[in-house]
């Protein structure tokens, strides 16, 4: 007997909650934000093709599902509350609700996040979650607070998936090492929640980097109404992203995407405290750059010191990409 739509969300879906006033089951959740906190709300869709690949292993795609808007959170130093869950799926398979509910359903647990409720329905395979957090008035980490003076920062190890993906388009090739360390960083990333609670109070502004570094630190300084110069020379680099040519290496860093790492900009004096509480979160971070006045613009220095040309380097767009 064919898996109906609400068997589908009994078995997989629904969940008693402790935090929420109410869970799924009616036709609206009701959330209980600590008292004198501001909601922070935040959406992504994933799409089939588009996203994430056909082949990917369901429990991952569960994995990235939520994880990705989590660190939209994380980028806002908001703490997680609950999340929605809309779903299209060509059919209702066991073989694919079964891992990718595990998947997803671990990540919620780790980071204490409840499902309050959602939708499904048949078509293509779309994944549509909305997250709720939670942070003190007047202490979110914005695009719009970045300084003259700052240091840019950025956390983790940006590039590995878009190393990933250039292998499965077959342009380069990995060892098996290699290829496990990109692919993992590609369908498995891990949301810097910690780090962004940590950085509320130190980090002036901050944006989680899903469209490329380049096209993301845009943002900020649109928002903020600055310019900025980034150090090549100082990006973090391993291996396998570390041995790939040169142009390889600065395509992956600058206009990759899918990093889900914060680049957050801070004060010059407060570098110490960003190092502690990095290391407390258990979280590299590297200082890349400046911000600078808006006149100047966005420069990127290479690895010699000498100006790059961005003509060619521009952020991932979904309409245009």
């Amino acid at each position: 007997m064919a898996l109906g739509e609400f068997e589908l969300i009994d078995r997989y879906f629904r969940r008693p909650v402790r935090r929420a006033a109410l869970g799924v089951g009616d036709d609206c959740a009701l959330l209980q934000p600590s008292p004198g906190m501001q909601l922070a709300v935040s959406t992504d869709l994933l799409v089939e093709g588009r996203h994430f690949l056909s082949t990917v292993d369901p429990v991952l795609l569960g994995h990235k599902s939520l994880a990705v808007n989590l660190s939209d959170l994380a980028a806002c130093g908001a703490a997680p509350l609950a999340f929605t869950l809309s779903l299209a799926l060509p059919r209702a398979d066991e073989r694919f609700l079964a891992p990718f509910a595990q998947g997803l359903l671990a990540l919620a647990d780790r980071f204490d996040i409840e499902l309050v409720g959602g939708d499904t329905t048949a078509g293509p395979l779309t994944i549509g979650i909305t997250v709720f957090g939670e942070v003190p008035p007047g202490q979110a980490l914005l695009r719009s607070g970045a300084r003259v003076g700052d240091d840019i920062w950025v956390s983790g190890w940006p590039g590995e998936a878009r190393l990933a993906l250039e292998v499965f388009r077959g342009s380069l090739s990995l060892d098996e090492a290699g290829f496990a360390q990109a692919r993992h960083a590609m369908e498995c990333p891990e949301p810097r929640v910690a780090l962004g609670l940590a950085l509320r109070g130190l980090a002036h502004a901050a944006i989680d980097l899903s469209d490329g570094l380049l096209g993301d630190l845009r943002h900020v300084l649109q928002r903020s109404g600055v310019g900025a110069q980034l150090w090549l020379a100082d990006f973090p680099r391993r291996a396998p992203l570390a041995t790939q040519p040169l142009p390889v290496q600065r395509m992956c860093l600058l206009t990759g995407g899918d990093d889900y790492e914060l680049l957050f900009c801070a004060a010059p004096e407060s570098a110490p405290a960003v190092r502690a509480v990095a290391e407390q979160a258990g979280v590299a971070v590297h200082r890349i750059g400046r911000i600078e006045p808006a006149e100047a613009g966005l420069r990127v220095l290479d690895e010699t010191g000498q100006a790059a040309d961005l003509g060619h380097w521009s952020g991932f767009d979904h309409f245009k990409t």
